[in-house]
């Protein structure tokens, strides 16, 4: 009794100090974010610095970059691009969990390919700009490596396998369930951990892309995300603080841009969203990958 309780003591310290590790920098990050541009050069990062400012969030959201317009794409994007992917991933590792299902290996051995091999940038990008068309459109935003993921699919489907009791399921096709019954009906309403898992992934992989808005949008600003907005802002400030050593009016303009603090603004902008819905799905994601990783 007395090894249990002091494993569970030292398994707790280690616990709240891995917790505060990751706790930490965050809080310094957006502390950064308010610290002003001047001090934050002179006497470095400080959880509790002598002066305060805001202008490193003035200078983000006054510069001419539409940011709430940018988040309005990303919310919109995330909210569409997680339905779709959740409901394409349920559905795929439902219909793969069947042991019955014709063809099963073939497509689980393709799923479990893609996750060790793809085609490689060049043609991917060849295929979605010539083919589908999709450049400078809400679409490549969307699709490209992100609507389906395989490592989704291996959980959710191992999910499926070892916490959905087939009792039930077999109870359910006597009373005379087809599959699209007994999917909707008992299925996903036994499957909320891992939905809210998926949902999660798929959110945040949304949420942080900025790869796609990259290479995909080439003219059309308005559909930056906040990621791709913050991204080009950021290279606007390392160009001209690359270049002011050979024009000279630029100094006194970048000595006006807090290149220091805005760096922790764009940052705290960026993940404020996930922040925010981290807390309440918290308990279904850790549920989630406990019981989908159990077998495979």
């Amino acid at each position: 009794m007395k090894d249990e309780k002091k494993f569970q003591i030292v398994a707790h310290a280690v616990l709240i100090l891995l917790s505060v590790s990751a706790i930490l920098p965050m809080i310094l990050m957006v502390v950064s974010s308010f610290t002003d541009n001047d001090l934050l050069i002179a006497q470095g990062y400080k959880f509790w610095p002598q002066k305060w400012s805001l202008y490193a969030y003035e200078y983000i959201f006054s510069t001419g970059n539409s940011v709430i317009r940018a988040y309005g794409v990303s919310i919109v994007l995330t909210f569409v691009g997680t339905l779709l992917s959740l409901s394409i991933t349920t559905m795929l590792a439902y219909a793969i969990s069947k042991k019955d299902l014709p063809g099963r290996g073939i497509i689980t051995f393709l799923i479990v390919f893609s996750m060790l091999f793809n085609g490689g940038l060049v043609p991917t990008y060849m295929i979605y700009t010539n083919v589908f068309n999709i450049k400078n459109t809400f679409a490549a935003l969307l699709f490209p490596g992100l609507l389906m993921n395989a490592f989704n699919i291996m959980l959710m489907k191992s999910y499926f396998v070892s916490s959905i009791p087939s009792e039930i399921l077999d109870a359910a096709y006597i009373d005379g369930a087809g599959e699209t019954k007994t999917f909707l009906n008992i299925v996903l309403p036994l499957s909320t951990p891992i939905l809210a898992t998926v949902a999660l992934f798929a959110g945040i992989a949304y949420w942080n892309d900025w790869m796609n808005g990259y290479i995909y949008i080439t003219k059309r600003t308005d559909l930056y995300s906040v990621q791709n907005l913050l991204n080009r802002m950021m290279q606007n400030i390392q160009f001209l603080s690359q270049s002011s050593s050979n024009v000279q009016n630029t100094t006194a303009g970048l000595s006006a841009i807090p290149l220091a603090s805005v760096r922790m603004a764009m940052a705290a902008v960026g993940i404020l969203p996930i922040l925010i819905m981290y807390p309440f799905v918290q308990k279904y994601f850790v549920k989630g990958i406990t019981l989908g990783g159990v077998k495979g």
